[in-house]
């Protein structure tokens, strides 16, 4: 060989290496694997008590390798303002969630969801065909969070991250990189835009009821036939200039002799319609079922889909609908990034509940199903995400896996009692034996995580996290109208109707958020800003003194000032007291829209029994680990640092969390 010929094959050698060696440099960069299951809710207390009496083997093995911890929750500790905190490593005032509700000040008050909502870019008016319309205003669909994720940076470094039913994450984030998956947990909305709107129909006479929490709708016989017929109301037409819903009838034929029921409905197609037909026993959930809504004759169609139980076939017919669901294999909207996430999901484990909220917690409010009933849809998403998660392990090879489990928080909002007190709705035995359910609930949690040792070796770093614990519900405050007796709050009976803003001083709205009704703040603000410090104390002396007439009992353990627990920008949009209640105390239902109570402290008399929205040093989350944390109060806003710290990339300058863990 020449030298010339000797030097090109070097060269030649050279250069085929180039590409498996930046290969390696890119394997040691990616090849650690870490896994994070977010079980929220998931109570530190209940978890110690499980595992000294050894019904959690595998917490207790991943805790003797790295250890437990109470995590300290966010202020308040409600899940939207967790999960941010989580999600950015800061408090709300970088993310700018601070409570499920939020208010518009240039409104006066007007209260919309606090994680996203639609806004209008450009207003046009519609072009109209006939008797429809085309509509041409643009319009988006806008994250409310605000400060930066943690796995934008991971996603920067080409790490790759996988992320299922991530809460406070709707609209998903895009990935900048394309190394980021993320299907939006809670935030996605049902098909009519609502975080869950039921559908139950009978044939009983009675008012019919159209809520976003729900749908009282009366079943009613076709005058030709006779056959029994119950109209499902689908989202919005908007190719209409009234915009009315769309509606699908499904016509329902009991069997005469026995407690089971035959559905029939028509998907209306463009070119051709498909009959459905279902048989249901009385006390059986259909599977998940396709329904489609026509918006005109040539198209196009808008595709959802439900599950049906029916309840009852006499007396009266009985069907509860759950809220439509988006078909995961054809989203009508887009709540995953990729957008075709989701759909390769759908695709390999089949239809699941797509809307954040899926357990059916409001018709269990509404006592439209019993205990029983709702266990038993509650556990079919617990199914689902059983489902998700095996899919999810058996695709990560490498980078960051967080999967997100509901189950822990909203059963524990039904059927969590942890000691003797009185009982809302259930007998003292019925409060144990349902409570047990939550103990079960653990245990299944457990085996969940032993499967995930077990694929994912001794040498990966595990963590097992929640967002905050869990307290008995006990008793109501009604905070607007405490503020009304005080002389701080004019209103008869709802702030939206007939309030008196040229007399009031503050407001409550929201689970735990105490408003100033500021000048030159609020649009129809009275307070002097000069006078805030002073009326800010005099509310928090106030609150802490309320003691309950019936024992004593004080009802408000803390009030935070949010211009002293929160640091950044957006603590110019929070409320400016935070109010903490003590254990067995939450706000009002009424007191969330601004409504006004009867009585200032009151039973609560509702199946929603539990719950986390009080003092935050009351409910900590867990963290459980099989690494050591090099600190003694770990928090929240700790996760996402540590999450970075573990794959080598430095904490940003806008997350006051530590790093937990010395990679």
């Amino acid at each position: 060989m020449s030298k010339r010929s000797a030097v090109i094959s070097r060269w030649i050698i050279v250069a085929a290496c180039v590409p498996m060696l930046a290969g390696c440099r890119e394997d040691a960069k990616t090849k650690t694997r870490v896994l994070v299951l977010g079980c929220d809710g998931m109570d530190p207390k209940l978890v110690q008590k499980l595992m000294s009496e050894g019904r959690l083997p595998n917490f207790s093995k991943l805790a003797a390798q790295g250890g437990f911890w109470p995590l300290t929750t966010s202020i308040p500790p409600q899940s939207p303002v967790a999960w941010s905190n989580f999600i950015t490593g800061a408090d709300p005032g970088v993310h700018g969630i601070f409570d499920f509700i939020h208010r518009d000040p240039s409104h006066q008050a007007e209260p919309y969801f606090s994680t996203n909502r639609v806004v209008e870019l450009e207003h046009k008016a519609p072009w109209h065909l006939g008797d429809y319309q085309l509509p041409r205003s643009t319009t988006k669909n806008e994250l409310l969070r605000r400060g930066r994720p943690f796995w934008d940076y991971l996603d920067e470094a080409g790490i790759p991250v996988q992320m299922y039913h991530l809460p406070a994450n709707y609209p998903p984030t895009p990935s900048s990189h394309g190394h980021a998956a993320c299907l939006a947990g809670m935030g996605v909305p049902d098909a009519l835009g609502n975080q869950g709107t039921f559908e139950h129909f009978t044939s009983e006479p009675r008012p019919e009821t159209k809520a976003a929490e729900g749908m009282r709708l009366r079943i009613r016989r076709d005058p030709t036939t006779g056959v029994a017929i119950a109209r499902l109301q689908g989202p919005a037409n908007e190719l209409q200039p009234s915009a009315s819903p769309m509606t699908l009838d499904i016509q329902i034929y009991p069997d005469k002799k026995n407690n089971v029921a035959k559905l029939v409905y028509v998907n209306k197609g463009v070119l051709s319609d498909e009959t459905v037909e279902l048989v249901l026993d009385v006390g059986e959930w259909s599977e998940w079922s396709d329904v489609f809504f026509l918006k005109t004759p040539v198209g196009p169609s808008f595709g959802t889909m439900v599950r049906f139980y029916l309840q009852s076939v006499r007396p009266d017919i009985e069907l509860l609908v759950t809220p439509l669901n988006f078909i995961p294999t054809r989203p009508e909207i887009q709540f995953s990034e990729p957008a075709h996430f989701v759909e390769d999901i759908g695709s390999a484990i089949g239809p699941f509940y797509t809307q954040g909220f899926a357990e059916q917690f409001n018709a269990r409010k509404q006592d439209l199903i019993n205990d029983e009933e709702y266990h038993v849809q509650a556990d079919q998403v617990l199914n689902d995400s059983m489902r998700m998660l095996d899919y999810a392990l058996d695709r990560f090879t490498t980078g960051l896996l967080f999967f997100y489990f509901s189950s822990t928080d909203l059963q524990a909002h039904i059927y969590w009692w942890d000691n003797n007190d009185k009982h809302p709705v259930r007998t003292p035995e019925n409060a144990k034996k349902y409570n047990r359910l939550i103990e079960d609930l653990y245990t299944k949690i457990d085996a969940v995580l032993g499967r995930c040792m077990e694929r994912m070796g001794p040498d990966a770093p595990i963590v097992v996290m929640s967002d905050h614990g869990f307290a008995n519900f006990r008793r109501c405050f009604g905070l607007n109208t405490w503020l009304k007796q005080q002389g701080y709050l004019s209103v008869a009976t709802d702030m939206y109707v007939d309030a008196d803003w040229t007399q009031t001083k503050a407001y409550g709205l929201g689970l735990n958020g105490l408003y100033l009704n500021l000048r030159g703040r609020e649009k129809d603000g009275i307070v002097d800003p000069n006078q805030r410090d002073a009326l800010l104390k005099e509310i928090e002396k106030g609150l802490l003194a309320v003691r309950d007439p019936q024992d004593g009992h004080q009802v408000i353990r803390r009030v935070y000032r949010t211009d002293e627990c929160y640091h950044g920008s957006e603590t110019r949009n929070a409320p400016d007291l935070i109010v903490g209640y003590d254990r067995g105390y939450r706000a009002s239902w009424n007191t969330c829209l601004g409504k006004m109570d009867s009585e200032i402290v009151f039973d609560n008399n509702q199946a929603w029994s539990a719950d986390h929205c009080i003092a935050h040093d009351l409910v900590p989350g867990i963290l459980v680990s099989n690494r050591k944390i090099n600190v003694a109060d770990p928090a929240l806003i700790d996760i996402a640092p540590t999450l970075l710290s573990i794959f080598n990339q430095s904490r940003p300058a806008t997350m006051s969390g530590r790093p937990l863990i010395t990679p």
